[in-house]
């Protein structure tokens, strides 16, 4: 760790740099939403494809971050736990948030219900038959029978059906009917951009090698820590996003950025975790009764995040045992 190498071993500086680290993801994400609002208006993007691929592929930089940045420093474990976190978070905790923080219910579409459902459910089929056939055909020697490695050609399946999807929604922006494009400084707005990133870039790092320092002192496992404390920060870019869309009336934008990070995390990412699907099933069953989520279902998604945190706890302590590695 480059910044985390740099921090005094004590658990209170740890604990800052953390919180610290959280805030710098918070502005990150800031510059990020408002050059990808500016930019979408200006080149005529139609909301759908804002919230799910230009929103979405910047707010979801932190969980490739901590992928990349854990595995560079051998602690890959917490990465997938951040990215398997994350996506849990996305889909029960931020609709919720962006649900009970409007006045209105938040309003979804037939594009948000079945195009990016069916393109979801299908990047989760999509990730466990590659997981599949990296146990069944590249075994690692001597690992537990559900060891595999994940080859560049098995990698290349989930990549190239992102691909795929990035060509479905140019689709959607060539039949859209766009209204003439903003006047704003081009320049200045992608510059924003990218200053967004490399700030939220800056914030992971700091953030991964201070949770790697709790992790030696209280002996906390990597995947624990993952999927709870860096799973929270990386998704605060998408809760921030989401949230402030749907307070502005944008509810399609709202939800199509939840989809698409986690569309961009299942596929380029390429966390693990089956129980994405149990937690895409609620959030779809919810959004289908009238295309709206109600206050009611909102406080419904973060009952059912609380009970997958305290199965994760309670399967890294030994309580329940139902996953069996």
């Amino acid at each position: 760790m480059v910044l985390g190498g740099f921090l005094p071993d004590s658990t209170a500086v740890q604990v800052v740099a953390i919180l610290a680290a959280t805030g710098l993801i918070w502005v990150g994400s800031g510059w990020l939403e408002d050059a990808a609002e500016g930019l979408s208006a200006y080149y005529g993007l139609p909301a759908v494809v804002q919230g799910s691929v230009v929103v979405a592929v910047g707010s979801s930089f932190p969980e490739l971050a901590s992928v990349v940045i854990t595995a560079l420093s051998g602690s890959f474990g917490m990465g997938v736990g951040a990215v398997v976190g994350s996506a849990v978070f996305n889909i029960l905790v931020i609709p919720a948030l962006s649900g009970i923080m409007t006045e209105d219910p938040l309003d979804a579409n037939r594009a948000i219900v079945y195009k990016e459902a069916q393109f979801y459910m299908l990047a989760v089929s999509a990730l466990v038959i590659t997981f599949a056939f990296a146990v069944i055909y590249f075994p690692v020697a001597g690992g537990t029978a559900l060891d595999g490695s994940v080859t560049r050609p098995l990698a290349a399946i989930p990549l190239l059906l992102y691909g795929l999807y990035l060509f479905i929604q140019w689709q959607d922006v060539g039949d859209h009917e766009a209204g003439g494009g903003e006047e704003l400084d081009v320049l200045r707005e992608w510059g924003r951009l990218a200053a967004g990133l490399l700030l939220i870039l800056v914030a992971v790092e700091l953030l991964v090698g201070a949770v790697e320092g709790l992790n030696a002192t209280f002996g906390i496992p990597e995947f624990l820590a993952g999927v709870t404390l860096i799973a929270a920060a990386t998704s605060l870019p998408d809760a921030v996003v989401s949230v402030r869309a749907a307070r502005g009336g944008k509810g399609v934008t709202s939800l199509g950025n939840v989809l698409g990070s986690n569309t961009f995390d299942l596929l380029v990412a390429i966390p693990v975790g089956g129980v994405l699907t149990v937690a895409t099933i609620l959030l779809f069953t919810v959004l289908r009764t009238d295309l709206i989520l109600t206050t009611a279902e909102s406080y419904s998604l973060l009952a059912a995040y609380l009970i997958f945190l305290g199965w994760v706890v309670g399967e890294t302590i030994g309580v329940f045992g139902l996953v069996q590695v």
